[in-house]
């Protein structure tokens, strides 16, 4: 695995975590994708995706161009599967699945797929007795296949997916495929009942046992990460079984637990369900690896203790970590972008709540949230209010989307910051400066940047055609384009604070950039405006322009700006720059910029969550793509 480039899905759970630490150690570049978050003792060159990886995309995976690929993510229920269980079954095994080989399987560098399947699949009546079994049964990989529950059919389906794609070898794919069918793992930081009752233990409570004279495969999740990786440098392709070859009853268990906790209480519950004696044949696996796993519980029990009793010391809390709710402000019609504020919360976790803000109760944008917050005028609202509002809902971010509120937000970032409230929102001088037209100019122009000349009066701009518009705010406010001398005196009588700028002829381009928290760029997206109505573009198109992209990356730094804003340029048929305006926030058409790539509201979660976005890179996708808006209906 030497300088072998590996991706591996659910990396961060009880067989990913020691997997991705021996990937590391043999030299390999290995990226992580889980929906934990990332563990703290992992070195820096372990590249890290935070989310739901149904969002990974197919550019994401070929920039890192992987040569293995280790597929562990899923999920499951202990037991008996709930009733809820189906969706959840569906979109994190089934779909995961899918959606992952779609993305990888036309990437060339792909050498294999390592996929962790379940003994869950083999037919349980082989298996399950109405007494207890004097032995267990040897499970082979030709045995009878009737999944026992829906996540072993995820699982089969998979196996089957997989063998289509194998199918395609050498004339459409590049790779070989694996499945290993592994037994009852177990290990440190898991759910699995020994680690339960080990954690119950500790904590004095009684245990409630059931069948005890059941008999498992019990496999070591280190054991497993071995056994994975052997099964990835070995020729073996299809079903492989992957346990100790060695049944141990649930009795053998207690009577180790039993060593280490000689006041255990246990009771014997009730339960009609079957008796288990199962044991994996790992007869194939030897002969195509000339391995076997060789820690049995007797060695990893007393490891397990000693772990679970450092985190009590510690004081972790072992419960699900909560993620914090999301506010969009202003939301009035903004449909499109709170349904990508949606998309991006989606790839973290579905329990995020998407709450919507607002002064007027009856806009449109409260049908395309979770919440809606009918807001007092920004005149009244406090940030205690807001900060209060925000703590009774669990909200952790703060998106504002309106010119007129942003001076607000950043006048009070840090007290928000203080209560654990991050504001999408740039510093109160960089927010000032491009509010405010003639004080961009002056800042910019004396650097050398090339901006649009702007005067206060119309005799400081030498030009034969004039644009006039309000000093503060939206640049398409009560704007007069393209007007004579005269006409241009005229049109300025009706605004508050007028200022001039010389009339451009040329292509008019928008520039989406994101600068994350310490002000360094992630990237640039340059559009084409192709239809402009009140000033927001009905039509715009992606253009690569690497130019422009720095110029305005460049801008945005200097001016220590943050989070998603957006450049409007003019770019004359000489390919000249001049550059009118920034506005300092998510623009009506920057849904395109997302879609291409600039994951902004993704990474500003992830930075609100206090992560580390330096893993997440800007991959732009190598189309161009076009977005129309359009009016639509949708029925509630």
């Amino acid at each position: 695995m030497k300088n072998k480039r590996v991706f591996v899905s659910g990396g961060a759970g009880v067989i990913g975590s020691v997997l991705v630490d021996a990937l590391h150690k043999m030299g390999a570049t290995v990226f992580v994708g889980d929906l934990k978050p990332r563990p703290t003792y992992w070195p820096a060159e372990i590249r890290y995706r935070q989310g739901d990886l149904n969002y990974i995309t197919r550019e994401e995976l070929a920039e890192f161009a992987p040569d293995y690929f280790f597929h562990l993510a899923a999920t499951f229920e202990r037991s008996v599967e709930t009733y809820d269980f189906w969706h959840e079954n569906y979109r994190h095994n089934v779909r995961l699945s899918n959606h992952l080989m779609t993305c990888l399987k036309d990437i060339p560098s792909m050498k294999k797929v390592v996929f962790a399947s379940s003994y869950l699949i083999y037919d349980p009546m082989l298996y399950s007795f109405s007494e207890p079994a004097a032995k267990a049964v040897r499970l082979k990989e030709e045995d009878v296949i009737l999944p026992r529950n829906i996540c072993g059919a995820a699982k089969l389906l998979h196996e089957i997916e997989l063998r289509f794609l194998e199918e395609f070898k050498d004339s459409y794919t590049s790779f070989h495929t694996v499945y290993a069918r592994i037994f009852r793992v177990y290990g440190k930081n898991s759910r699995d009942i020994i680690s339960r009752w080990v954690r119950s233990l500790l904590r004095g409570e009684k245990l409630t046992v059931y069948k005890k004279e059941g008999m498992f495969d019990y496999i070591y999740a280190g054991e497993v990460a071995k056994g994975l990786i052997h099964l990835a440098i070995s020729p073996a392709t299809g079903v492989v079984n992957l346990g100790n070859d060695q049944a141990r009853r649930v009795s053998d268990v207690l009577d180790i637990l039993c060593q280490y906790f000689p006041h255990m209480e246990l009771e014997e519950g009730q339960s009609d369900i079957l008796y288990e004696a199962s044991q994996a044949n790992m007869d194939r696996f030897f002969t195509l690896t000339g391995w076997k796993p060789e820690r049995q519980l007797e060695d990893v029990i007393p490891e397990i203790i000693e772990f679970e009793k450092d985190r009590l010391k510690e004081n972790i809390d072992h419960t699900v970590r909560r993620f914090p709710n999301v506010l969009v402000t202003s939301i009035s019609r903004k449909v499109p972008l709170l349904r990508a504020v949606k998309q991006a919360l989606r790839k973290v976790g579905d329990e995020i709540r998407l709450f919507g803000g607002d002064i007027d109760a009856g806009c449109i944008g409260r049908y395309f949230t979770d919440e809606f917050w009918l807001m007092p005028h920004l005149i009244d609202l406090t940030p205690e209010t807001c900060i209060a509002y925000c703590k009774q809902n669990g909200i952790g971010l703060i998106i504002p989307t309106r010119d007129g509120e942003l001076p607000y937000f950043a006048r009070h970032k840090a007290v928000f910051a203080a209560h654990g409230i991050e504001v999408m929102v740039s510093d109160e001088r960089a927010i000032d400066i491009c509010l405010d037209k003639q004080r961009f100019y002056d800042e910019l122009s004396v650097l050398g940047y090339p901006v649009i000349p702007t005067t206060r009066e119309i005799e400081g701009v030498s030009a034969d055609l004039y644009v006039v518009k309000e000093r503060y705010g939206a640049g398409s406010h009560s704007l007069g384009l393209k007007l004579s001398e005269e006409a241009a005196r005229v049109h300025a009588t009706n605004l508050e604070e007028p200022i001039y700028q010389p009339y451009v002829a040329g292509e008019e381009m928008s520039v989406d950039v994101y600068l994350t928290h310490s002000g360094r760029a992630k990237g640039a997206v340059v559009r084409r405006r192709e239809l402009v109505v009140h000033g927001e573009s009905q039509i715009t198109t992606t253009v690569q322009h690497y130019e422009l992209e720095q110029l305005c990356i460049k801008i945005a730094e200097k001016l220590e700006l943050s989070g998603h804003v957006i450049f409007q340029v003019f770019v004359t048929p000489d390919d000249f720059f001049h550059i009118i305006e920034c506005n300092p926030r998510f623009g009506g058409a920057s849904t395109l910029s997302l879609a291409v790539g600039l994951d902004s509201f993704y990474w500003s979660y992830l930075e609100a969550m206090g992560v580390d976005v330096a893993d997440y890179p800007f991959v732009r996708s190598n189309e161009e793509k076009t977005m129309v808006r359009y009016p639509q209906d949708v029925i509630l």
